[in-house]
């Protein structure tokens, strides 16, 4: 489930961004007593995402919109599928239809590449997402990685102690840092740390992480990392991850692969919205 006070604010800056004034385009042209029903059409395959996001525009613009699916988050749809119908006001509809599409299109193009990633990857390790999301919208995309099949990353910087190259570079001694930090933390703050090289293992386990994130390692240095962990913590992978990759990253036998990818190289789903019944009294 998305936040609904993250999904209330993101709507409002929307609706602010693209109707300051009304859709004057809508007034002049439909009547105001004009319905109509729209269709959400699915213009290339994919994965859904975003019932929840399309609806709650449609009916935060104007309430007495309904909004029915053909589909449910998560699941795979062909191209010329219809996914949704929202019946109502036509003002409302098209005044709405650029926000919903906008949001549900994003949305379904990640899940569409975290099941590419998923799929790829094979069973047994999981494919995690990053903080390299749109800002704003960060609620939503990683909603959608869930329904592609992936797991979430912390969710900001608040959430969870995670030291990176330019943290390990202003200290001089990484065993000693993770200590005093552990000891500052509350028990149910989780440590991971990332490392560049393997004779950074040892250094970081003695600390005491949670988790230990090898960045940038070659196949051959994937293998012996997990070697010298040995489950002393869990291990995740980045860097150099993409599709043609990751299988070969999984089968090294780390734990987690974060793809930055999922939310930051996507290209939105060719989603339409389309009046198929029109009524003006």
């Amino acid at each position: 489930m998305i936040d609904r006070r993250e999904l209330d604010r993101i709507i409002e800056t929307a609706f602010a961004e693209d109707l300051p004034h009304g859709d004057i385009t809508s007034n002049v042209f439909v009547p105001e007593s004009a319905t109509a029903v729209a269709e959400l059409n699915a213009r290339e395959p994919g994965v859904f995402a975003g019932a929840e996001v399309f609806e709650a525009v449609m009916t935060t613009f104007d309430p007495s919109l309904t909004v029915t699916f053909e589909i449910a988050d998560g699941e795979s749809f062909e191209a010329e599928a219809v996914l949704a119908r929202v019946s109502g006001s036509a003002r409302s509809i098209l005044g709405a239809e650029r926000i919903a599409l906008n949001l549900v299109q994003r949305m379904s193009a990640i899940a569409t590449l975290t099941r590419a990633y998923v799929d790829a990857a094979g069973s047994g390790v999981r494919v995690a997402d990053t903080r390299k999301t749109t800002p704003g919208l960060r609620a939503l995309e990683r909603h959608a990685v869930l329904c592609g099949g992936g797991h979430n990353h912390r969710y900001s910087l608040s959430d969870a102690v995670m030291a990176k190259d330019n943290h390990l570079a202003l200290i001089d001694d990484v065993t000693a840092a993770i200590k005093n930090a552990r000891a500052q933390l509350p028990h149910t703050t989780h440590i991971e740390v990332e490392v560049d090289r393997l004779d950074q293992i040892e250094p970081v386990l003695a600390g005491g992480v949670d988790t230990i994130m090898l960045d940038n390692f070659t196949l051959d240095e994937l293998r012996e990392g997990v070697a010298i962990v040995n489950h002393r913590a869990v291990v995740e992978a980045s860097g150099g991850v993409n599709l043609d990759t990751i299988a070969g990253i999984a089968a090294t036998g780390v734990d987690v692969i974060s793809v930055g990818a999922l939310t930051h190289s996507v290209h939105n789903l060719d989603l339409g919205l389309d009046v198929t019944v029109r009524s003006t009294p």
